[in-house]
């Protein structure tokens, strides 16, 4: 029932938890991403907006693994440090993923180190 998504390109998981998982076939889970470089699997500090591209980037690999798109997701959650930063948020977030817009849902919350974005999110996988 369940298919593990894992690509080399993207951040390699350090705590028990899978890049992405397929469940029923079509419904991809993508774990929450923030701004690592998938190269040397560290965190990346920065501006709320660098940090974001790059969270935004990282999620995009996952999705390229499951064979996926910004165009298949129909859910995505945003967790911000400093709620401050929703309209760069949309900005950067218009960068990424196209209209028909997905679901979404923006909050608050205490994120761990200097991570100033956090993003998961749910794709419908083609046929």
């Amino acid at each position: 029932m369940r298919e593990v998504i894992f690509s080399e390109k993207a951040v390699i998981p350090s705590a028990p938890y899978s890049q992405a998982i397929v469940a029923s076939g079509r419904m991809l889970y993508v774990s929450g991403q923030g701004s690592f470089d998938p190269v040397t699997n560290t965190f990346q500090p920065g501006t709320f907006r660098e940090q974001a591209e790059r969270t935004f980037r990282n999620i995009e690999l996952i999705l390229e693994a499951a064979g996926a798109s910004w165009r298949n997701v129909v859910k995505v959650n945003v967790y911000l440090a400093n709620v401050l930063d929703f309209a760069e948020l949309n900005e950067v977030y218009r960068q990424f993923v196209p209209e028909p817009y997905p679901a979404r849902t923006t909050v608050q919350s205490g994120l761990i180190g200097q991570m100033l974005i956090e993003v998961d999110c749910i794709a419908v996988l083609p046929d």
